[in-house]
């Protein structure tokens, strides 16, 4: 991939590699006690990788989707919840830029992020919606200049490391619950009461805590544009295409420990074909069709930057969600067959090919955001819209 040199003459994945040297010293403990990856976040802010999104103009990098994916997934192959930290904090990121970029205040607060590298939260879900952050409860409150809200947020992942949240709500008190406005809101002008505590299977380190938010701010700081047209346009791709570059890396440490075991497997045994190789090549196959939708996301989304109409499409929509549900589904088979390669060294915690942190966090994946939620979307588009029936464009 071509990347321009920083400052100090290095590309972004060259600054992402030394991220994945340090989160990888502290992975298996911020697993074990479910613990922020401080480190990480500090490697990234010193890697200034948490601005490289916001454009040139306003002192960023103009890094591409792309770019931002692939450096998801070499965090990911050392320490995946660091990973999904870094890929949140630009999934909201990407609707400042996309959606804020007219906007002073907006302008203002981006070129804050580059120099403070401000890390940014999101506040989407909510007690009593179900899951579909396409619906609010709550509904901001504007007095003159001033904007209030308060919000039972069920999950605000790393929220009480984070410099910023940007939150969702309804438009004003007697708003539709779908008539959505989305807000920032800096550390300074918010509170946050822990309701519920983050004790999970995986994805441990993203500290995924719910909160009862209150906060009141300047009434500038709501986003301009209506949350609908943000989810479309921003939240839909950069969600399931960053997601996907982590899950991607989970599964290339997985296949990498298996591919170890196999090749040491065989040096004891010259000429005999290891019993898990058969299980690494049907592994192989399926990483390389991940790899495949993720790129192909890519691709497709670069695309549509071009012609902004497609980004609210119903066959753009379809297929985002599509790389999702593929890539979420498939990279536990991986997993399960590095597992079976492995054996009892990749049961076991502690060795050079353990994957028990590997095999709870890619179970995350189905759930962010659940695949039914999404399936149900999809088979609902598809009543309306025409089926893609050429191969190549």
């Amino acid at each position: 991939m071509d990347v321009a040199l920083n400052a100090h003459g290095s590309t972004l994945l060259e600054r992402a590699r030394r991220v994945a040297g340090i989160a990888g010293q502290h992975a298996d403990d911020v697993d074990r006690n479910a613990r922020f990856p401080r480190e990480a976040v500090d490697a990234l802010i010193s890697e200034r990788l948490l601005s490289i999104q916001i454009p040139v103009t306003l002192g960023g990098e103009g890094a591409t989707t792309a770019q931002i994916a692939e450096a998801c997934t070499v965090i990911s192959q050392a320490c995946s919840a660091s990973a999904m930290v870094f890929a949140m904090h630009h999934i909201k990121l990407s609707s400042l830029v996309s959606h804020g970029i007219d906007s002073p205040w907006h302008q203002s607060f981006m070129r804050r992020i580059v120099d403070e590298q401000l890390l940014i939260a999101s506040a989407t879900t909510e007690g009593g919606i179900g899951g579909n952050m396409r619906n609010s409860i709550c509904a901001i409150e504007i007095d003159g200049d001033t904007c209030r809200l308060q919000k039972d947020a069920t999950v605000i992942s790393y929220g009480r490391h984070a410099d910023a949240i940007l939150i969702t709500s309804r438009a004003h008190p007697d708003a539709v619950t779908t008539d959505q406005v989305m807000t920032v809101f800096t550390k300074d002008q918010y509170t946050l009461e822990r309701t519920n505590e983050w004790d999970t299977l995986g994805m441990r380190g993203t500290c995924s805590e719910g909160y009862l938010f209150k906060g009141e701010a300047p009434k500038e700081q709501i986003l301009p544009k209506p949350f609908a047209e943000i989810a479309a346009q921003s939240m839909l791709a950069s969600s399931h295409l960053l997601w996907g570059g982590v899950w991607y890396g989970i599964a290339v440490n997985a296949m990498t420990r298996a591919q170890a075991f196999v090749r040491a497997a065989a040096r004891k045994s010259p000429g005999q074909t290891p019993p898990g190789a058969l299980h690494l090549a049907e592994a192989s196959s399926l990483l390389q069709q991940v790899r495949a939708n993720v790129t192909a996301g890519l691709a497709r989304y670069e695309a549509a930057l071009a012609e902004p109409e497609l980004l609210s499409s119903m066959g753009f929509s379809v297929a985002m969600n599509n790389v999702k549900i593929a890539v979420s589904q498939t990279v536990p088979k991986i997993i399960d067959h590095a597992m079976q390669i492995t054996g009892i060294m990749g049961y076991k915690n502690g060795t050079a090919f353990s994957l028990g942190r590997h095999l709870r966090d890619a179970q995350s994946a189905q759930l962010m955001i659940s695949n039914d939620r999404i399936l149900a979307n999809t088979s609902n588009m598809l009543l309306v819209n025409k089926i893609e029936t050429n191969l190549l464009g």
